[in-house]
Parts: structure tokens; sequence; C-alpha cells
């Protein structure tokens, strides 16, 4: 199932917005990236991403993000922006694939992009000070890490297998929330060790 049809559209839509979740310019560089090489076709007005200072703008954006969210302190610094970032990136993602090929209005398109992308990057942001406070700050590039190929993997998933796209991102929302319970489990039982 291709991006030419409605319901590729929408897997598309779910996985880019989702992988913007992870990492807010990975996703709209290489998407931007692969307009530029006659791969993919971005609708109007996205494949002004495309442009040159569009890409040179986002490779440089992704590039510092990919570099500053292994680094302790930054990392909470650039997870406070990813509030409102992600959130963004994953609306115009997800209503960039869904413009031509659906009848979904743009702004539910737009409110869905930013939906999924804030709960992924939300779940992230809620493991991340969890994993500095049990690891102290050694597993976050790892995480860091992991979130990145997270993104890319669903990045290219979105263009060439939609609906893997859409599986991966539910598998890695379960893994999310699987995460976020084993350590709180893990951290109310230190606090209750405390109080004894």
């Amino acid at each position: 199932m291709g991006l030419d049809t409605a319901a590729g559209a929408v897997f598309a839509a779910l996985g880019l917005s989702g992988a913007a979740g992870f990492n807010a310019w990975l996703p709209l560089f290489v998407s931007a990236l692969l307009d530029r090489l006659d791969v993919v076709d971005l609708s109007e007005p996205f494949d002004r991403f495309s442009s040159t200072a569009g890409l040179v703008v986002l490779g440089v954006l992704a590039a510092a993000d990919f570099v500053g969210d292994k680094i302790p302190v930054v990392d909470h610094v650039l997870h406070l922006a990813g509030g409102v970032i992600a959130p963004v990136s994953g609306a115009l993602l997800f209503a960039g694939p869904t413009a031509d090929e659906t009848s979904l209005p743009s702004i539910v398109a737009l409110v869905l992009g930013a939906l999924v992308a804030g709960s992924v990057h939300t779940a992230r942001a809620t493991i991340r000070p969890a994993a500095t406070a049990t690891t102290a700050g050694i597993a976050n590039p790892v995480l860091s890490l992991g979130e990145d190929l997270s993104s890319g993997a669903l990045t290219v998933l979105a263009f060439a297998a939609p609906i893997l796209a859409a599986a991966l991102l539910v598998a890695l929302a379960i893994a999310l929330i699987v995460a976020w319970r084993r350590l709180a489990r893990w951290s109310s039982g230190r606090g209750g060790g405390r109080r004894l």
C-alpha cells in the first residue's frame, strides 16, 4: 500500500508524525531531501522545505538536535523546547501526505499530527528524567540514539512501506508505556524502601 492511496497516505502520515515525536527535525529533513532527490513528491506548500535554504536550515537543526540530545542538561532543554516543536513538526508531517490523497480537512490533519507527535514526545520526555535519575545520566545518550533510530526507521518506512510504519509506531508506543511503568514501579519501590 503506497502513498498514492488514501489509506497509504494516512499510514504514512502516522509514521511521519510519530517520527517527529522522537526527533522533530529528522523526518522533516529526510522528507525534504527525498523530495529534492525526486524520490517523493511533496505537495505545496510543503515542497518549500526542499529548497536549498530549507534543506540547509533543516539539516543544521537536525544535526544540532542529534548532538545536543546526547549532552547532559542540554538534552533536557531540548526536550522542553520539543514540547512545542514536536507537535508543530508532527502537524506538518501529517498534513503533507494526506493533503492530496484524502478528503481529510487540513485542520483535522494538523490536529491529528500534533496529537500523535506530542503524545510520543511527552512519553519520551517523561521517561528521560527517570532514566537520568536511575543511571546518573549515563543511559541518556543511548536512549537518545535509540530515539533517533526510531525516528529514522519510522520516516523511511512511512515512504517505503506505510502500513509497516504505522505498525512500528504502535509497537514503539507500547514499548514506551511498558518502559514508563517499569521505571515508575522501580522508582516507587525505592521510595517505599526509604520510608521504612
